[in-house]
């Protein structure tokens, strides 16, 4: 997967606050979107003239909000599915989502001001700021389970409202490792302060960084394999073997590698193996099962 698809530039934010929706989008577009804030359906089509007085209304009402609520359109020649299902008798029809349910709605071309009144309804005793913390809780989710698009999306948007948020600096550097891009990673890194490098996120992607690096340098794993099969005691081989895995993903393999040449020369190039384990270690992060179990394994190592 890659973040983006063409010129490798970074993810724009979420800033616009109408789009277009479709039947296999809906989910994304409404339902996930308005955990983060109320979202409007207008269901609509080309035929319907009170449809086409209505969304200019919707529109500009929405604009004036300046972000608290989404506006997403649907035309349901071309999508009847969802608006089927939802029961959806007669256009236009607008249904406000909150926290990923339906909340209210209205039917009908109403003037700007009913409008006005439903919007400010919805989003009455809203707080002024989204919750910064269950967004990027949000993110860093979709990035484990893979979704590195969706997770630079989100974590592109924290930063057009706050461009000086570190964790979702380190989470955008971290989609782009996540997905080879090496070269942007390294330039969405390059923003955090001297002074936050020191940061535990920050250090993780630089440490992920540094391995993918590492890694572009080396052959193929099978190669590396039989270099080490032929000569168990030759530990660069080996130590190439282990950068190598952790580039393909496996954790538990790598570390094996690694505790190998731990156990069979502690002092082999000043310590490399246990050092690049640590960097492993920092690279997955302190709660990431591989890095638990590691240290375990290696402190059993050391201190036997």
């Amino acid at each position: 997967m890659t973040i983006l698809e063409g010129n490798g530039a970074a993810p724009q934010a979420a800033t616009d606050l109408i789009k277009e929706t479709t039947t296999q989008s809906f989910v994304k577009d409404v339902i996930e979107e308005s955990k983060r804030q109320p979202v409007l359906i207008d269901f609509w089509a080309p035929w319907c003239g009170p449809c086409r007085q209505l969304t200019p209304i919707l529109e500009k009402v929405v604009r004036a909000g300046n972000g608290k609520v989404k506006l997403v359109k649907m035309n349901i020649d071309e999508h009847p599915a969802i608006p089927g299902q939802m029961g959806i008798q007669s256009i236009p029809a607008v249904i406000a989502f909150v926290n990923g349910q339906p909340a209210d709605g209205f039917m009908g071309a109403v003037p700007e001001s009913q409008v006005t009144a439903f919007v400010n309804k919805l989003t009455a005793g809203m707080p002024g700021e989204p919750n910064i913390a269950e967004i990027l809780k949000e993110a860093e989710t979709l990035l484990a389970e893979g979704d590195a698009s969706n997770a630079a999306s989100i974590y592109a948007e924290v930063l057009s409202a706050d461009a000086t948020n570190i964790a979702a600096m380190a989470g955008l550097a971290k989609c782009y490792a996540t997905t080879g891009a090496i070269d942007q990673a390294k330039k969405t890194l390059a923003m955090v302060p001297e002074s936050k490098r020191g940061d535990a996120a920050v250090k993780a992607v630089q440490a992920a960084i540094d391995l993918a690096e590492q890694a572009k340098s080396l052959g193929p794993i099978a190669e590396l394999e039989q270099k080490v099969a032929a000569n168990p005691l030759d530990h660069q081989a080996r130590f190439d073997l282990a950068t190598a895995l952790n580039a393909a993903g496996k954790r538990t393999e790598a570390t094996q590698q690694l505790l190998e040449i731990v156990k069979r020369d502690r002092k082999w190039n000043e310590d490399g193996a246990r050092k690049q384990l640590v960097q492993f270690f920092d690279a997955w992060g302190a709660t990431d099962e591989a890095t638990v179990e590691g240290r375990k394994r290696l402190s059993t190592i050391l201190f036997a």
